[in-house]
């Protein structure tokens, strides 16, 4: 993690029972946790809105998913897990890999295809990785992580460690065949993997009444006999919640748990996307229970922290972001012997 990252971020996932002592009189957690939600919303925020610019300005090409309007779900999710955990995900996936710990200078500088990319530039916006932090993806193909993220669960159960893999999909792959033969297969030998489905409504950019007879995607893991709940994807404090509940229900052996978590992304699709099938009504309704504005009017109404601390964090996520997209503009690029590494065993025989 970046030394700017570090300054304000807090210890990793303690417990959620830990998380409740010292709560402040009338809230349920401590400040710590509420700061700590808060810090991780806005820096993905801010992230997000600087790689929309440096979109804007050629300086990010390619595909593009940013995960604005979302940030609570990352934010949940990261503290109610520990540490050994693991988390794969689709392609928009920025703001998952920052809450896993991957650096805002890393995270910018592979936007850019530079050297100093989480990986070295050749992954782009769509393809994060981190084994460091235990992120694998970053997956572009829609629903492939789905049986990747099984696998893993699979092999944390096959060693018989505590940790379980959080397998995250959006609507639209929730109508893949990958994901019912992954389930088939978690439930039957009881794999411990946490399924999430980000429900932010509209898939690539056809609704979910469109698309099927089934609106209420927290009822597809009925037909497995799958635990499942539908949470409030626009509170990090529901999302903490529910996840931890899914994975005490892990942990204990039971094997898989799904939730749908309902959100929504206040941007296209992807930044080529002007999102016309969507009513600016709707949209608005969603802004105004936007989780950073909510969480940090719970901080400042329940007096956890002051209006100055808030501010400190504002500018303190500022100026990392800034420094974040300097590092990738100055970085260089990879040199081009770099095609082939990390990619193929070597001899590879049809390399020259």
């Amino acid at each position: 993690m970046d030394t700017a990252q570090k300054e304000i971020a807090t210890p990793s996932s303690p417990s959620t029972t830990a998380k409740k002592k010292g709560a402040t009189k009338g809230t349920k957690y401590s400040k710590e946790q509420y700061l700590s939600w808060y810090t991780l919303m806005l820096r993905i925020r801010r992230f997000e809105e600087r790689a929309l610019m440096a979109y804007g300005q050629q300086d990010v090409r390619g595909f593009c998913h940013v995960y604005i309007g979302q940030e609570a779900v990352a934010a949940g999710i990261e503290s109610a897990l520990i540490e050994g955990d693991g988390i794969v995900t689709a392609y928009r996936q920025h703001g998952t890999a920052i809450g896993r710990g991957v650096s805002t200078k890393e995270a910018m500088a592979e936007l850019y295809g530079k050297r100093t990319g989480i990986v070295k530039g050749k992954g782009g916006s769509m393809h994060f990785f981190s084994r460091e932090n235990k992120y694998f993806g970053g997956n572009g193909i829609v629903g492939a992580q789905i049986p990747i993220g099984t696998g893993i669960a699979f092999a944390e159960k096959y060693r018989k460690t505590n940790n379980l893999c959080v397998v995250m999909f959006g609507d639209g792959a929730a109508r893949q065949g990958a994901l019912w033969e992954s389930w088939n297969m978690a439930m039957t030998w009881k794999v411990p993997a946490l399924y999430i489905c980000e429900n932010n409504g509209y898939a690539m950019g056809t609704s979910v009444q469109r698309t099927s007879n089934v609106t209420d995607l927290s009822q597809l893991g009925a037909s497995f006999d799958m635990p499942s709940e539908s949470v409030d994807g626009m509170n990090p404090e529901a999302v903490h919640e529910a996840v931890s509940r899914a994975a005490e229900h892990i942990r204990s052996g039971k094997g898989p748990y799904y939730l749908e978590i309902k959100t929504y992304r206040y941007k296209g699709h992807s930044v080529s996307d002007p999102a016309r099938y969507r009513e600016k009504d709707e949209v608005k309704s969603y802004q105004d229970r936007d989780p950073i504005k909510v969480t940090e009017r719970t901080i400042v109404d329940n007096t956890i922290a002051t209006a100055e601390e808030i501010k400190a964090i504002k500018n303190q996520i500022k100026d990392e972001i800034a420094e974040a997209a300097k590092f990738a503009e100055e970085s260089p690029l990879p040199d081009g012997a770099e095609l082939y590494a990390d990619n193929y065993s070597q001899p590879y025989p049809f390399l020259t």
